[in-house]
């Protein structure tokens, strides 16, 4: 009866393993596996930078603008998500002085741009990483920009804890259309172009 018990013990032991064996096998080959190491990696924002540039049929301007907190998240040093979260309320033009400068900074922040007033941050969150090389990624995210979200598509390289990107997006989509020509016409040279760029540097 010793035996018996034993032998019966020792072969459900051995279903379970192999099931459990089984199990992960499939769930690795369809990519389902809950196996992770995932690490959320603060971002230092006071070494961190980003740099805009909005272009109009005379001319343009750019400035940078303050991270107010980031994070990135990897899983075995492969860079998995992360979120950045802009303080609006930094809007910053750097290739004007004096009353002028003051003037587009107020502008930016009123409601014909960016609100900034009822929308004091903007955020960009990782929804899906994919590797392209050792240092590239090919990268989605959800943009929310005056409460609205767009996705966008860009790709970062990631270099001695840097991680660099270009972004270029559409003001239009997040109901930023002042002096737009797809929304008035006969602007003339008080044409801003629908897009504007970033070009964004995170130290972490």
């Amino acid at each position: 009866m010793k035996k018996l018990n034993c032998y019966l013990f020792t072969s459900l032991l051995l279903i379970s393993l192999s099931t459990l064996a089984l199990n992960f096998t499939f769930n690795s080959l369809n990519g389902t596996t809950n196996l992770s190491n995932d690490e959320v990696i603060p971002v230092n924002t006071s070494k961190s930078t980003v740099k805009w540039k909005g272009e109009k049929v005379t001319g343009f301007h750019e400035g940078i603008i303050s991270i107010k907190t980031a994070n990135l998240t990897f899983d075995n040093d492969v860079l998995t998500g992360g979120e950045v979260i802009i303080d609006m309320s930094t809007i910053n033009c750097t290739d004007l002085s004096g009353p002028y400068k003051n003037k587009l900074e107020e502008h930016l922040n009123s409601g014909d741009f960016f609100n900034v007033l009822d929308y004091p941050v903007s955020k960009l969150k990782i929804t899906k990483c994919t590797k392209v090389n050792e240092n590239k990624y090919n990268v989605v995210a959800d943009l929310t920009i005056k409460e609205i979200t767009k996705s966008v598509e860009f790709e970062t390289e990631l270099i001695n804890n840097v991680a660099t990107a270009n972004l270029n997006i559409d003001r239009t989509k997040f109901d930023i259309k002042y002096s737009s020509e797809s929304f008035f016409k006969n602007l003339g040279d008080k044409m801003i172009y629908d897009n504007f760029s970033l070009t964004v540097n995170i130290n972490y």
